[in-house]
């Protein structure tokens, strides 16, 4: 069950989240190799206002991208990012003089550089980050545009498909949508199809609190359950240290606190237990408080 907006954010939905992480790309991604996203199908659990969905989706070659939270106003705010996101791309790109430009961390700072895409590569079966490019280059507007003109309607998706290169539905803006449900009580329609990469950033604590042990060995195993043989789960769980605050917030969270037994480090063997591998730690990222492990489990064939 979906939960409107509360004053108190007891499931960590927090509105202006990141007002307090601002940065054009979101760090945690950049410790995860690309390969991982693309042409891939990806949930992103407890996405708030879809920022890390839309990166996924319009930067990193996602085929689908699904953002789920629990709180329907942050789902409204993640479709209008979207749209915002969308407004600031540049237009798509002719398939015959294609020029493109490379990733930001690839050119020094303050240079953009650029390459050519031939004929023969638009032409035949073009590769994710290909296909993408063809659909405009990201933050080619300012969004002084948006402010002074407002957004730009996003068009159907076989209107563009031409343009495109045939495959504008698993470009962005079309391959990246929002639901909001308590996704670790119940199915959305997109899990039937099941991903290739489930990311949980920052939501372990809260599903661990609301939920207690058990509600989180539930979610583990909803991720597993959706997860196509050999899919990757990306994990990012806050420190034990981190609960004490945080239960202070609501008295539900509190008396729930009081049974917990599993501790964030037990849950890489709890994981294994479920069917995945042993946990690949990535590194860290962020700053002060933000600073958290990222893990990749892998789900056993």
């Amino acid at each position: 069950m979906a939960h409107k907006s509360t004053s108190v954010p007891i499931h960590g939905n927090y509105h202006g989240y990141y007002n307090k992480r601002p940065s054009a790309h979101d760090r945690r991604l950049a410790l995860i190799p690309r390969s991982l996203f693309r042409g891939k199908r990806v949930l992103d659990v407890g996405c708030n206002e879809g920022w890390v969905t839309c990166e996924i989706g319009q930067r990193l070659g996602a085929r689908r991208v699904v953002g789920v939270d629990i709180d329907d106003a942050l789902v409204r705010s993640a479709w209008k990012h979207r749209r915002s996101v969308w407004s600031q791309q540049g237009p798509p790109s002719r398939a015959g003089d294609a020029v493109l430009r490379l990733e930001n961390n690839a050119a020094p700072a303050g240079c953009r550089k650029r390459r050519r895409l031939s004929s023969s590569t638009a032409d035949s079966n073009p590769d994710p980050d290909s296909v993408q490019a063809l659909a405009g280059i990201p933050d080619y507007f300012p969004a002084s545009c948006e402010h002074m003109f407002g957004p730009l309607p996003i068009p159907d998706a076989t209107s563009t498909s031409a343009s495109h290169g045939g495959a504008s539905a698993d470009a962005f803006p079309h391959n990246v949508a929002f639901r909001t449900a308590d996704w670790v009580s119940g199915e959305i329609p997109d899990d039937a199809e099941g991903y290739d990469v489930v990311l949980a950033f920052s939501v372990s604590k809260w599903i661990h609190l609301n939920g207690g042990d058990d509600g989180l060995a539930r979610f583990f195993r909803r991720v597993h359950g959706v997860l196509k043989p050999g899919g990757t789960f990306v994990l990012e769980p806050q420190e034990w240290e981190t609960y004490a605050k945080t239960r202070r917030m609501d008295l539900k969270l509190r008396e729930n606190a009081k049974g917990l037994k599993l501790r964030p480090e037990d849950f890489g063997q709890m994981l294994q237990d479920i069917g995945f591998g042993p946990a690949e730690h990535l590194g860290s990222a962020g700053e002060g408080g933000f600073r958290r492990p990222v893990h990749l489990y892998t789900k056993l064939q």
